[in-house]
C-alpha cells in the first residue's frame, strides 16, 4: 500500500520555474518505477517523466527534455520534478504516480513504462499554469 501526495504546483510565467514534490508513504518506496503525469484541459493523461529503483533510469518525454529534471530523495521518500523554461502548453494538471511492480534490474529489453495502465498508484494532482 502507498500513498502519494503532490505538491508545488502554482502560476508562472512563460520561461519561469517551478519544483514539484510527490511524498510517498505508507511503505519505503525502493523497488519499481515512480512518474509524473499530465493532463491539460480537454485531453488525455500523458506520460511526463520517471525514475525507477534500486538502479536510477530516467525517461522523460522528448517535449520536456532540456527542461524539466527528475529526481529522487531516499532520506525524504520523495520523487521531484524541475520544471525550468516553462511554456503555456506545459499547463496541466500533475500526477504522481508509482509502478511498483517494475524491475529496474531486468534484461536489455527492458523498459521504463510509459503507460498509464502500469501504474498502480496515483496522486490526487497539483494544477501547473503558465501564462504567456
Amino acid at each position: 500500500q502507498v500513498q502519494l501526495v503532490e505538491s508545488g504546483g502554482g502560476l508562472v510565467q512563460a520561461g519561469g520555474s517551478l519544483r514539484l514534490s510527490c511524498a510517498a508513504s505508507g511503505r519505503t518506496f525502493r523497488r519499481g518505477v515512480m512518474g509524473w503525469f499530465r493532463q491539460a484541459p480537454g485531453k488525455g493523461r500523458e506520460f511526463v517523466a520517471a525514475i525507477g529503483w534500486p538502479r536510477g533510469v530516467t525517461d522523460l518525454v522528448d517535449s520536456v527534455k532540456g527542461r524539466f529534471t527528475i529526481s529522487r530523495d531516499d532520506a525524504k521518500n520523495t520523487v521531484s520534478l524541475q520544471m525550468n523554461s516553462l511554456k503555456p502548453e506545459d499547463t496541466a494538471v500533475y500526477y504522481c504516480a508509482a509502478d511498483t511492480r517494475a524491475d529496474t534490474s531486468g534484461g536489455r529489453l527492458w523498459v521504463v513504462p510509459r503507460g498509464i495502465d502500469d501504474y498502480d498508484y496515483w496522486g490526487q494532482g497539483t494544477q501547473v499554469t503558465v501564462s504567456s
